[in-house]
């Protein structure tokens, strides 16, 4: 069985405070920015690796980022993917969702498609839940989201949970397929010194758009039909009042300005 995870490296969150918003392109300046795997690619490229080792066949993992992306790669490597496949093109750069699922499908075909294609619900980043869905109705596949759960065999449907309001639908779903999951779906494992080491003698190739085929039609911040109106950082406001008084008496002033606005 060949399994495809689409794995996105995304701003470290101990970096957050240093991202900044380019007012040109109202996007993320991510320059001097620590990046690590999605945490929900993560739990995807579990669900891969345990299908891997219940069915046999390979993961590949595709990733459309910048070229210092490699070391995010590599992790995913060292977890256990077979390959990793770094979609790098200054004509990507920018893409919005439709462009960006459209690289990303692109490449799938251009490896020659894939049973099974793993991504992450949403991205910290971004948050919005579109890629996989996209990502499948190029490739002419079913979608389904919010997995929370896998039940895979060798031949016939596979049973997937997806998780709604009120609980979780069950459904059949037969390969070649797209699903997106949730961090109930698995607990990631811990990548081990010799993991990383064998992660060094694992393919990690990076393809531009010549290889990837994507074309220029909706790909690149100019062709994305989702424009950004308008970005930006709101204004950082601190203000703090110290009230005079025993601790008693501050209670008494706090509780009563709560009162008269209406708290209780």
């Amino acid at each position: 069985m060949k399994i495809v995870v689409c794995l996105k490296p995304v701003p470290d969150p101990k970096d957050w405070g240093k991202l900044k918003l380019d007012p040109e392109t109202k996007t993320l300046v991510r320059t001097g920015v620590g990046t690590v795997i999605n945490p929900l690619d993560k739990h995807a490229l579990e669900a891969a690796l345990v299908l891997r080792d219940e069915l046999g066949g390979s993961v590949l993992v595709v990733s459309m980022a910048p070229p210092d992306a490699g070391p995010v790669l590599k992790e995913a490597l060292a977890m256990g993917a077979d390959e990793a496949y770094l979609l790098s093109d200054r004509a990507f750069a920018g893409s919005d969702t439709l462009g960006t699922a459209h690289v990303l499908a692109s490449a799938i075909e251009a490896l020659g498609g894939s049973d099974v294609i793993l991504c992450g619900d949403e991205t910290i980043d971004g948050g919005t839940a579109q890629v996989s869905a996209q990502v499948a109705e190029f490739l002419g596949l079913p979608n389904l989201m919010h997995v929370s759960h896998i039940q895979a065999q060798a031949e016939g449907p596979f049973v997937v949970h997806s998780q709604v309001e009120q609980g979780h639908l069950v459904v059949e779903i037969a390969p070649p397929l797209v699903l997106s999951v949730v961090k109930e779906l698995n607990t990631p494992r811990y990548v081990t010194m010799m993991d990383i080491l064998d992660a060094e003698e694992k393919p990690l190739v990076t393809w531009d758009n010549e290889q990837v085929c994507a074309g220029e039609s909706c790909v690149g911040l100019a062709d994305s039909p989702t424009q950004m109106a308008d970005l930006f950082a709101p204004p950082k406001k601190k203000q703090a009042e110290m009230l005079p008084g025993t601790p008693r008496e501050q209670a008494r002033e706090l509780a009563g300005r709560l009162r008269r606005l209406g708290f209780c």
